[in-house]
């Protein structure tokens, strides 16, 4: 999260600094090409601070580009007083303080994808901010030329066209409502949705809906995804053919809660669920979007939903180790369907040239949730090549958003690539791990595991292949109580001083393989492996279908029997 302060402070200055020096210039030197050179790359720096900061307020930046661009503009023409150009500056003025409140209306309005629906206001509303900025460098490159002032002033009254029709189109919306709603809402009560995926989340949390969309669609029944934030909009919109709305208000969400919804999925913990979870005409059930011993993943707000699917009864004792009270009815054992395409291997040791997945998490927001092991991971990487490894480094999407994270993790992909040209080794990082490639692609093509404490352990536990966990300390004695999935891998301690030690049981004897694959049956249920994804398929049909009573699978049967320590 520091990564984002940085960049957001960087912007700002960036912005304001630019625009403060490039009025100066224009206006108190006679550089004026200079000045109107530095303006445009203020109005450059403003755009990407939108980008960074979308909820950025630049208006005091922008009036002070305005007047410094339309000072130089005066200066370029040397006419004296042009009512034509007076005109252009008071067209620009009201721009400049409209935009913003259109903007914001507009915000308010709900949008929809891979609906048959054309909401155009919104979204114009939205990108005015931008259009602004255009105009205010054409307007630059105009003075920079000595254009005519007529120019300038046809293109700001076609954008205050734009802005003239999208705010009379928001405040007809506002003042005088359709009696049967939006086009959105009429929309969604003509699809006659089943179910909603609800989603909030930071930027770069995709990833979390994503893995359960092709699922969601397996069963067969219209369904709708729920954004509560806008740039989620067009990337979920594209992996799915489902209608996609994004609802910014408690008001927008009332529209979209159409009345044929009878079931409500989430995917993490996001504070906003409870704007979704007070419709109680729906069941609400809790998905995750990873199963790991990590404490979010016993988090206590899970009791506030009526259901709590879980990939196996390992989950369940970990709410309970962790203090959490839910009543077991609320428990349903459904596996973890995304590990359905996992090939499982049982293998002969020792791996002459073994193929290493290596999954660093990401820092955590709190110090004691904190185990990414890229301070300490050049050792171990080191070794592993020295090994005759090729490595796959696929790192968390969050990592980037920690400065020192980003450094340690360029240092470690450094490596890979000075000793690819050395042996030719075919080692996979950045884009190539974790964009080109999914986890199951990287876990397919792997012999062996090294991780930190995360849901990526989980889903290799399904492979059968080992897998060694990194303890960096932060929980002491108490690791392997905390963390139990790690007692059927090898730890690696953080001072790297069993390096060898763990190197050996994983890539060579393997002495953990049985217990591991009693472990695979606690953490991932015991659903057949050619039909494993049907214990989520059919625990979600029962919720949406109260008559569905397809045969108990035998990870729920044998919950009760099962060993707290297998």
């Amino acid at each position: 999260m520091r990564g984002d302060l940085v960049r957001k402070l960087i912007a700002r200055c960036l912005t304001t600094g630019l625009a403060v020096v490039a009025f100066l210039v224009v206006a108190f030197t006679g550089a004026t090409g200079g000045g109107l050179a530095l303006a445009v790359a203020a109005l450059a720096a403003a755009a990407v601070e939108r980008r960074v900061r979308p909820d950025a307020d630049i208006v005091a930046e922008t009036v002070l580009l305005a007047a410094g661009i339309l000072v130089g503009y005066a200066r370029r023409l040397d006419d004296g007083f042009d009512p034509v150009l007076a005109l252009t500056a008071l067209v620009l003025l009201g721009l400049v303080l409209l935009v913003g409140p259109l903007r914001d209306a507009g915000n308010l309005e709900i949008r929809a994808a891979n609906l048959p629906v054309r909401a155009w206001t919104p979204l114009v509303a939205a990108r005015l901010g931008g259009v602004l900025l255009g105009l205010l460098a054409v307007v630059a490159v105009a003075a920079a030329f000595a254009l005519p002032a007529v120019l300038a002033l046809v293109v700001a009254l076609l954008v205050a066209a734009g802005c003239g029709a999208v705010g009379l189109d928001l405040a007809r919306r506002r003042f005088r409502p359709s009696g049967g709603g939006s086009p959105v809402a009429r929309a969604l009560r003509a699809y006659q949705p089943e179910f909603l995926l609800y989603f909030s989340a930071p930027p770069g949390s995709e990833y979390q809906v994503t893995m359960w969309l092709p699922y969601l669609e397996r069963l067969g029944r219209p369904f709708l995804v729920l954004l509560r934030e806008p740039e989620f909009l067009p990337t979920i919109a594209a992996a799915t053919r489902a209608p996609v709305v994004y609802c910014p208000t408690l008001k927008a969400m009332d529209e979209a809660l159409v009345p044929s919804l009878r079931v409500a999925f989430y995917v993490n913990h996001g504070a906003k669920n409870s704007h979704c979870i007070r419709f109680t005409q729906l069941t609400h059930v809790q998905l995750h979007h990873g199963d790991s011993d990590k404490a979010p993943s016993a988090n206590p707000v899970s009791a506030i939903f009526d259901k709590i699917f879980v990939a196996g009864p390992a989950a369940i004792d970990r709410y309970a180790r962790a203090g959490v009270e839910i009543p077991a009815e609320k428990f349903v054992v459904v596996g973890r369907p995304q590990v359905e395409a996992i090939e499982v291997r049982r293998e002969v040791r020792p791996l002459t040239a073994p193929t290493v997945l290596y999954t660093p998490t990401w820092t955590g927001h709190h110090a004691d949730a904190n185990y990414c092991s890229l301070p300490v991971a050049e050792p171990m990487l080191r070794r592993l090549l020295d090994r005759g490894a090729t490595v796959i480094l696929r790192a968390h999407p969050y990592t980037g958003q920690n400065p020192a994270s980003a450094r340690q993790l360029a240092r470690l992909t450094e490596l890979l690539a000075a000793d690819r040209t050395r042996t030719g080794r075919q080692h996979l990082w950045g884009a190539a791990a974790g964009r080109e490639l999914s986890l199951t692609d990287c876990v397919n093509r792997s012999d062996a595991l090294v991780s930190d404490v995360s849901g990526v352990i989980s889903d290799y536990l399904y492979s059968g292949k080992p897998y060694a966990v990194t303890d960096l300390g932060v929980d002491g004695d108490e690791f392997l109580t905390r963390f139990p999935l790690a007692r059927s891998g090898y730890v690696l301690r953080r001072d790297m001083a069993n390096l060898d030690e763990v190197l050996t049981g994983l890539l060579d004897t393997d002495p953990l393989a049985a217990a591991r694959w009693q472990t695979r049956r606690r953490y991932l249920g015991d659903f057949p492996a050619d039909a494993y994804a049907e214990g989520f398929l059919d625990a979600a049909r029962r919720e949406l279908e109260p008559g569905w009573n397809p045969p108990t699978p035998r990870g729920a049967r044998d919950t009760a029997t099962l060993s707290p320590h297998a």
